[in-house]
């Protein structure tokens, strides 16, 4: 479908979804570039390959790829595994 054939309604929500898309995906670049080793549940090499799974890589990773100060002191506050 191109993108004169959708309705003003639906490029404005296509839109917003690749904002997001975007948003999401440069956050968990951005966080994982500079979030130390230690500081990452897995692989970092995992998980970079992961954020780049659109729309859930960047998402997981931005719930369930980072460790909390609290959590790298020994206490999970979200009781994820390591």
């Amino acid at each position: 479908m191109r993108w004169d054939e959708l309705s003003k309604r639906q490029q404005g929500l296509l839109l917003v979804a690749a904002s997001a898309e975007v948003a999401l995906t440069t956050a968990a670049v951005v966080d994982l570039w500079f979030r130390p080793r230690e500081a990452v549940r897995g692989r970092k090499g995992l998980w970079w390959l992961g954020i780049f799974v659109q729309p859930i890589g960047p998402v997981a990773y931005l719930l369930c790829g980072r460790r909390s100060r609290h959590e790298r002191k020994g206490a999970c506050r979200r009781g994820c595994q390591s």
